[in-house]
């Protein structure tokens, strides 16, 4: 599939990371392994829809919940929540 010389996939002005790698920063999942367990099982919520897919980008601004813990991707990739 042939794109436009212009676009460049990889040039994304805004941080992003990834739910897999965001569960794991968050203390929420202890490893790669129990992080795709929670969301391939649809724990997950990000912006309060089931989330299955683990290298679902996350934004700044996005809300992630796992049970009754929820945190919100501040500035920067960071994370701030009621934990």
């Amino acid at each position: 599939m042939n794109r436009p010389p212009d676009t460049d996939r990889f040039d994304d002005p805004e941080p992003t990371i990834t739910l897999n790698d965001a569960l794991k920063l968050s203390g929420l999942a202890q490893t790669g392994g129990q992080a795709k367990l929670m969301i391939q099982s649809g724990r997950v919520r990000v912006n309060g829809e089931v989330e299955t897919r683990r290298k679902r980008k996350l934004r700044e601004g996005d809300t992630v919940t796992v049970g009754d813990e929820t945190f919100v991707l501040g500035l920067a990739g960071e994370l701030e929540g009621d934990r």
